[in-house]
């Protein structure tokens, strides 16, 4: 008796079939020269120590150092910076974080979701936040905890994401702000100079994903992403409370930036590519066919510009061009696919045999003897 694997041989809804066929059907695109991972991937960041590769995070509990440019292809990590450009730190659904040195991969200790690693006053130190609604500080070189942080004034649920705010913090003294699976923003801290930094900070309807401070912006902005289904621009001068809202229109897991551009991307499969002058979309990036799950920008790979990366539950790695004749194109191709036009093809004379050219110049010397 054979066993079925497919889904299509158990009972799934319509609404379940169209959603697979579609994304079979979509899965062949070569949009953004897929590099497909053996599983999820659930997060990514920049490799601090070279500008063309990325660090992912798979279901599958391997950290991948992928790089973009194919050259190097990728390495296996199973372990995302630390201090000194050389450790890895990886939260885990097993409820650890491990640590993993960059050039031996071994792994020094094991210690969660969320992290951020600062120094301060000489040490490094290490801070997580998970599933069980904790903030926990650690010691880098002991992998000791030294401290544990529960709101007690507004209950906090499961931490998605941690970002230190580069303007209030100080050499001695840093600002946390937190985001979980409640509508809240956490801020945890001295005040900035501004004296506006609000201890909870409310202007999303559910889920916050993703905290980014723009430091491409004077006064260090924080933006956001939510399962609302928009990114937000919180103004540090009016106390962090909404100053633009981009409606991105289903789940935003990842939000980016550069001088020009703003990138949302979520469950919809779809990286928006926004104009940060009008506020208006520029493009779509269709290539994913499942959720984005993250997004990071490369900047100073030689001779390739600006550079976004998108990661993907359905376990690809691509890359775009944030150059505007790099957005243009695409967007060209996109209306030519969409119009069924065809791109032209030049037809490669057949393998020992001459070109008409090349005939040509052969009469030509046939003709002068």
């Amino acid at each position: 008796m054979n066993k079925g694997n497919r889904p299509d041989q158990f009972f799934e809804t319509d609404d379940a079939a169209a959603k697979r066929e579609r994304r079979e059907a979509k899965a062949g695109n070569k949009n953004g020269s897929p590099i497909a991972l053996k599983s999820k991937i659930l997060g990514a960041i920049a490799d601090p120590n070279n500008p063309s590769s990325v660090l992912v995070a798979e279901s599958s509990g391997s950290v991948r150092r992928v790089n973009v440019d194919r050259s190097l292809g990728t390495s296996d990590m199973r372990s995302c910076g630390g201090p000194g450009n050389q450790t890895i730190f990886a939260g885990s659904w097993d409820k650890d974080i491990w640590s993993w040195n960059t050039a031996s991969k071994t792994r020094p200790f094991g210690l969660c979701q969320s992290r951020a690693v600062y120094e301060t006053g000489g040490k490094d130190f290490l801070i997580s936040g998970g599933a069980d609604k904790k903030i926990m500080i650690w010691d880098v070189e002991t992998g000791s905890r030294l401290h544990v942080i529960q709101d007690q004034v507004v209950s906090m649920m499961a931490v998605q994401d941690l970002a230190i705010d580069p303007e209030s913090s100080t050499a001695d003294e840093l600002v946390l702000a937190s985001a979980s699976s409640d509508p809240h923003i956490h801020c945890r801290g001295r005040a900035g100079d501004t004296g506006t930094t609000r201890p909870t900070i409310l202007e999303h309807e559910t889920t916050v994903y993703k905290l980014a401070f723009d430091i491409h912006n004077d006064d260090v902005d924080l933006w956001t992403a939510s399962g609302d289904g928009s990114a937000k621009c919180l103004s540090r001068t009016r106390g962090f409370t909404t100053d633009d809202t981009i409606n991105h229109g289903d789940h935003v897991r990842a939000v980016a930036f550069t001088e020009q551009w703003l990138i949302t991307a979520g469950r919809d499969e779809d990286v928006k590519v926004w104009d940060r002058a009008t506020g208006k979309l520029y493009c779509a990036l269709e290539g994913h066919y499942d959720e984005v799950t993250d997004l990071v920008i490369l900047t100073n790979s030689p001779g390739a510009g600006t550079r976004l990366v998108s990661v993907s539950i359905d376990g690809t790695v691509r890359v775009w061009s944030l150059d505007k004749s790099g957005l243009d194109k695409f967007i060209q191709e996109q209306q030519d696919k969409a119009n069924g036009v065809e791109k032209p093809t030049v037809e490669k004379a057949p393998e020992g045999l001459m070109t008409a050219e090349e005939e040509e110049e052969l009469a030509a010397l046939m003709d002068e003897d």
